[in-house]
């Protein structure tokens, strides 16, 4: 099992320039936004030159072969995610929306999904905003009970109380598959089974998994999946929800519009059927296609081999930082059950301190709490460095990570 990251590299066009006055540039910045493939940007520019129109209304050459290339994009990101049925897949602009498109439609809902007082939702400290700020917001409409799976300091969730935490009274349990900040991959599969058998939906937030090709909805558990473009060589503005076709039949609208309804009168309407009832209006259609795109792209890769080289990039990076005085990794030390996002702190150097000097290093990473405030503060700091590493990192790139790290010691005088 081979990978040419060489290869990889001559794909991705940005990866050529320089930055900060001539240094080559090191982007360790993924897990934020990935960098575009040649084939995903000519995908756009083709689109746009030769194809754009609107979809599904337009009866002329061009509104068909709009319509084909953005449904075309539909069952290729559901084969990638291990699903045969592509009205299971929802288009969002992000993964954001489409937590929110669950958490608002479940507030609406009637029957065995309506929401409401001495219902519970179960969450974790370790997600992302947007898998903390909608369950909120639902609790708030419906009068139902947030309740979360605290984290350990290693950076683990902390199982001791899932018996407790997943009961009668839960109505959906949402989690990360991986963590954004720890890297973290938690373990969905087993908690999905005890959240069914209590009679609880199961949503996870898969933005930091699918890129990496760690997603067969088939064999997850979840009934609702979501996951975004931009993170896996796509472009921004388009995301994905899975869900499992009996409840999209069964959820109402989250948004009212064009396209997405059956038919019109002055004091009623009826619904298109999933997964049209829940795109509303004119969608991201360009940026669809270049889903479709990227997915291609990855698919005609050995992922397998493409997750062995993040794997040794992981390997690396924690062996580097761990013999750095003064750094801490936040989140699992060794290369099991984790991602290739990995954060930390280094004494005497604000995390945006360190982030500017591996700028001006030609470094790219991230500082200050990823949007996961709440884990931040389980873990004790206030915010962290993040480097995150893809298909194109290198090895050479880890070691620069390390030695701009050392420089940022050297200049604030904390070695």
């Amino acid at each position: 099992m081979s990978f040419d990251v060489g290869r990889v590299r001559k794909d991705f066009p940005i990866l050529d320039r320089t930055v900060r006055g001539g240094r080559p540039l090191v982007y360790l910045d993924s897990a934020n936004t990935s960098q575009k493939p040649r084939q995903v940007i000519d995908t756009l520019s083709d689109f746009y030159e030769r194809h754009n129109a609107n979809i599904h209304r337009a009866t002329h050459e061009l509104g068909e072969e709009a319509t084909a290339a953005y449904e075309g994009a539909r069952i290729t990101a559901a084969r990638f995610i291990g699903t045969s049925d592509e009205t299971e897949v929802v288009f969002t602009k992000n993964i954001s929306e489409a937590i929110n498109l669950v958490a608002y439609s479940l507030g609406n809902a009637a029957g065995r999904l309506a929401v409401g007082p001495g219902d519970e939702i179960v969450i974790t400290e370790m997600e992302h905003h947007s898998n903390i700020v909608p369950w909120q917001l639902l609790c708030q409409r419906t009068g139902a009970t947030l309740r979360w799976f605290n984290v350990t300091q290693d950076g683990r969730l902390d199982l001791s109380r899932a018996d407790e935490l997943i009961n009668e009274h839960t109505k959906i349990v949402a989690l990360a598959h991986q963590s954004n900040v720890l890297g973290t991959i938690n373990p969905v599969v087993s908690i999905a089974s005890r959240a069914h058998a209590a009679g609880a939906l199961v949503l996870v937030d898969a933005a930091q998994s699918v890129p990496h090709g760690l997603m067969d909805v088939s064999s997850l558990g979840a009934d609702f999946v979501g996951f975004t473009g931009h993170k896996m060589c796509g472009p921004t503005g388009i995301g994905v929800l899975w869900a499992r076709r009996e409840l999209l039949e069964e959820m109402p609208p989250f948004l009212g519009g064009g396209e997405m309804i059956e038919t019109v009168f002055m004091d009623r309407s009826t619904y298109a059927p999933p997964p049209h009832k829940f795109e509303a209006g004119t969608m991201p259609i360009a940026q669809a296609v270049g889903l479709g795109a990227a997915v291609d792209y990855l698919s005609d890769l050995d992922l397998a081999a493409v997750r062995a080289h993040e794997h040794k990039l992981v390997q690396r990076a924690l062996h580097a930082l761990a013999e750095i005085d003064g750094l801490r990794i936040l989140g699992p030390a060794e290369p099991v059950d984790r991602g290739s996002a990995i954060s930390f702190t280094l004494d005497g150097v604000h995390p945006h301190d360190v982030s500017q000097v591996l700028d001006d290093c030609g470094v790219a990473v991230r500082a200050g709490h990823h949007c996961a405030w709440p884990l931040h503060r389980a873990l004790g700091v206030q915010s962290s460095t993040r480097a995150s590493f893809y298909l194109y990192n290198t090895p050479d790139e880890v070691d620069a990570l390390a030695d701009g790290i050392r420089t940022a010691q050297k200049f604030f005088g904390v070695t």
